[in-house]
């Protein structure tokens, strides 16, 4: 197999706009402070004039680390359009049932729109969002789509370099309890987080992935769950396995735990070869594709995979141009999760609809 098959362009959605995409920020915990804001900074598109949050402390700290941040707003506040001409787009990272008020208000103030994966805590909360945005740009923030290796990996599969796809095999689990010593942590809490934890959070990597990569939809799932650890006494789904059926015919079969050993994966099986991405999710990626007896690593340079997804935002709302994933291909994932809730507690077969 010749490593040719790996020259591509992996910033294929770049366009030609000028200008720079001003960000508030909403939710200031650790994914944003830790990756977001310095991502930003790097990036040619984008930058941070606003920062949004309950703690006064947080977004001060903010504004004394980064220059470009003029704004610290409370969400009431924000709410109330304080400060609006200050930025241009909104991001929102805050707990999933709180995303569609804050939503609501940056498209009342005619702001783009990106949100966080899972868009909302249920499939109805997540409807009422798509239809609070439908006259502003709105994406929901599938870092996956931007990395490199993932886009080859479409690529190749469109190609058809392993065969007509078969079977997917994804993997996500970490070990939140360590990374994060609360048990009262809003991820464990059914009223913040929604349907459960680990499909929610994790179990949407391998899912989601899958779709963008075959192009195609969840149609059908099979589900089994189960929480042992008293932390988890609240949610369905410390540990979970799902099998998916896509509108192309490949069968998936995934697992997710939030109490497990980090480790992500993602493998497609096709009649004629197989494409793995291991690691796959968490902020590393890593390609290999194997067709008969040769195997070849799909070797990149690390890119910083919020950066990427923050400047092709920017990039194709500066252009105008519709951006992807949409409100409505994160529809998809919220009836395939409440689907796979439903298929646990039924311990049947149930449909995507």
């Amino acid at each position: 197999m010749s490593s040719s098959l790996f020259d591509y362009e992996p910033r294929d959605w770049r366009t030609d706009a000028d200008g720079t995409v001003r960000f508030a920020l909403v939710g200031i915990g650790w994914w944003t402070s830790e990756y977001v804001l310095p991502a930003i900074e790097t990036t040619d598109h984008c930058t941070t004039t606003t920062v949004v949050s309950s703690s006064t402390e947080k977004t001060d700290r903010v504004r004394a680390n980064y220059g470009t941040v003029e704004h610290g707003l409370t969400y009431e506040e924000f709410a109330d359009g304080e400060a609006a001409d200050a930025y241009d787009a909104v991001y929102v990272c805050t707990p999933n049932a709180t995303h569609l008020e804050h939503v609501e208000a940056a498209a009342r103030h005619g702001k783009a729109v990106l949100c966080e994966k899972p868009m909302e805590a249920t499939v109805e909360r997540a409807e009422r969002l798509v239809e609070a945005a439908a006259d502003v740009p709105l994406m929901v923030a599938y870092r996956m789509h931007t990395e490199p290796a993932v886009r080859r990996a479409r690529e190749l599969v469109r190609d058809g370099a392993i065969g007509e796809p078969v079977l997917v095999h994804g993997e996500n689990s970490q070990p939140l309890l360590e990374m994060i010593d609360d048990p009262d942590q809003w991820r464990l809490n059914p009223d913040l987080t929604g349907y459960g934890t680990s499909v929610m959070d994790l179990g949407i990597y391998p899912l989601n992935t899958a779709r963008f990569i075959l192009g195609a939809d969840p149609v059908q799932v099979q589900s089994t769950m189960a929480s042992d650890h008293e932390a988890f006494d609240a949610v369905p789904d410390e540990v979970a396995t799902f099998s998916v059926v896509f509108d192309d015919g490949t069968h998936a079969a995934c697992s997710s735990s939030q109490n497990a050993h980090d480790h992500t994966r993602l493998e497609i099986v096709g009649t004629e070869g197989r494409i793995e991405l291991e690691p796959a999710f968490h902020m590393e990626t890593q390609l290999t594709v194997a067709r008969g007896e040769d195997t070849v690593e799909f070797d990149t340079e690390g890119v910083d995979q919020m950066a990427e997804e923050f400047e092709y935002f920017a990039q194709r709302v500066l252009a105008d141009e519709p951006v992807y994933a949409d409100g409505d291909h994160g529809l998809v994932d919220m009836k395939a999760i409440a689907a796979i809730h439903e298929a646990a507690e039924s311990g049947g077969t149930v449909d995507v609809e």
